[in-house]
């Protein structure tokens, strides 16, 4: 039997949120279980915030592993400045070392597709040409699901469409 936590429980939306959240929770329950419990049942109301401070402690430790908002603003800039060629091929090592297989590079018959990869028997379609867009509209998405409707029996089951800047309302 495999243990799932469910999506929306209060300790997955916990581990979402900051860490300082969880702890907040837990500090507050501990000191409410302390001061409005009987003498004999105050350790036990101390003690139910516990499993709130552990959420906090791993929530602190999923986000030390994430970049900063500086070092993801650094990044963006880098990678405006690219041009395709070196944007592709830094695509195809990040593809590649996610253990994706490089199926077709710029396919000619779909020009809406850059790369077709593939990963334990899925198959991937990957735009990719638009990354520098300040913001992407509807047309390339459409352009990407017709493309993975055109292969037919050859059904790719993604697509992924990258870009650096924001979705418009109709695209989101």
């Amino acid at each position: 039997m495999k243990f799932q936590m469910a999506k929306n429980s209060l300790f997955a939306i916990l581990l979402r949120s900051p860490w300082w959240a969880s702890a907040g929770l837990g500090i507050a329950l501990g000191l409410l279980g302390a001061a409005l419990l009987p003498e004999a049942y105050r350790v036990a109301g101390a003690l139910s915030g516990f499993p709130f401070i552990v959420i906090s402690a791993m929530a602190a430790w999923r986000g030390s592993k994430l970049p900063s908002a500086a070092r993801i603003e650094q990044t963006q800039q880098a990678l405006a400045t690219m041009a395709w060629p070196a944007f592709a091929a830094l695509l195809e090592q990040a593809f590649q070392r996610d253990g994706h297989t490089l199926v077709a590079r710029e396919p000619r018959a779909t020009p809406a597709v850059d790369f077709v990869l593939e990963r334990k028997g899925r198959r991937m379609l990957v735009c990719a040409r638009r990354w520098k867009s300040a913001r992407t509209g509807v047309e390339p998405l459409r352009a990407l699901q017709a493309a993975r409707e055109a292969a037919g029996n050859d059904m790719p089951n993604d697509a992924l469409l990258i870009a650096l800047g924001e979705p418009t309302d109709s695209a989101r």
